[in-house]
Parts: structure tokens; C-alpha cells; sequence
């Protein structure tokens, strides 16, 4: 992509372009997915980690300085959050760990009792009612997503919609959700 091209489609996206999104997202999906692939060796981790640095950036483009290369921007942004990701995956995984160790000592009914079933369905209940809150292009996404299990092929297909679209869409709507989940939670 040229620079100057870039930057004209840099300014489109930060005025919410949605095309212009998409157009940065194709552009450097590949750079970004085959770095993240070299640093983690799973091809899953690695597009989800790459997803996820596309919506960081998406969020913060107001903050990328043009006089610098957009590629070099947005690989610092994924390098950062598979830092982040791996610290966090760390410690969570030592926590893990020190539970397990205790567990071992405990009698585990598998049955939930009565209680936690009551606070699972209130904890649904919650989530329903923040998903139909949001934007029906995001409710949609997560039902076929999450209620109606289909892979991402499927809706694409359905939606007929692009591959970067159904990513970009489906992890803002999470986002969203968590947001909205994280408001009730404080």
C-alpha cells in the first residue's frame, strides 16, 4: 500500500469508515497473523491475538502518529498484547496450579447444587438482557456465533459478509458485552 494512499485511508477509518477498517484490516492481516504465528507457534492463539490487536488499534487510531510506518505501529501492538497475553496466561496458569493442588484434597460433587444453578441462570438471564441492548448487527453475530454455534465460514456466508468483518464485528460485540457485564459487576 502506498503512503500516501494509506493515509488518506487512515483519516477515512478514524472518521469510523468502514471500508477503510476493512481495507487496513486485509492490507495488514497477513504481516501481522505471520508475526504473531513466528512468536507463538499456534496458528489459533496466533489469528485471535491478531483480532485482537486489530480492534486495539481500531480503538487507539486516533493516536497513530502518520509520520511513522503504519506496519511498525500496529506489529508494536501486537507484540505488546502477546506480552501481555502470555504475563496474564502466566500467573493465571500458576493460580491454576495452587487451586489445583488444594482441590486434590477436596470430595468434588459434580452435581451443581440448587444454589449455583440459581446463580448460573440469573448470571444468563444478565447476559441475555445486555445482548439485546446492543446494536442488532452485534446481536445477530453473537446468536449465530455463540447460540447457534456456526463457524465463522458459516457466517460469512450467511451474513455475506467478509471474513475481516465477521472478526472485527463478532470481537467488538464481545467487547461491548464485557463492557456491559464489567458495568453491573462495579
Amino acid at each position: 500500500m502506498k503512503t500516501l494512499e494509506e493515509k488518506e485511508i487512515i483519516i477515512r477509518a478514524r472518521a469510523d469508515d468502514q471500508t477503510a477498517f476493512n481495507l487496513l484490516f486485509n492490507s495488514y492481516w497477513d504481516p501481522v497473523l505471520s508475526f504473531l504465528n513466528d512468536r507463538t507457534s499456534n496458528s489459533t492463539l496466533s489469528e485471535e491475538l491478531a483480532i485482537e490487536t486489530f480492534a486495539k488499534a481500531f480503538d487507539k487510531l486516533a493516536l497513530y502518529d502518520q509520520n511513522q510506518p503504519f506496519i511498525a505501529w500496529i506489529l508494536t501492538i501486537a507484540k505488546n498484547h502477546h506480552i501481555d497475553r502470555f504475563r496474564k496466561t502466566k500467573k493465571n496458569h500458576e493460580t491454576h496450579k495452587e487451586i489445583d493442588d488444594i482441590s486434590s484434597y477436596e470430595p468434588r460433587d459434580l452435581e451443581p447444587s440448587p444454589e449455583e444453578l440459581m446463580i448460573s441462570n440469573q448470571d444468563l438471564d444478565l447476559i441475555l438482557r445486555h445482548i439485546k441492548s446492543l446494536k442488532i448487527e452485534y446481536r445477530t453475530i453473537l446468536r449465530l456465533r455463540y447460540f447457534e454455534d456456526l463457524s465463522y465460514k458459516e457466517i460469512e456466508a450467511q451474513l455475506g459478509e467478509s471474513a475481516s468483518t465477521v472478526r472485527v464485528k463478532l470481537f467488538r460485540a464481545k467487547k461491548m458485552l464485557a463492557t456491559l457485564l464489567n458495568y453491573d459487576a462495579n
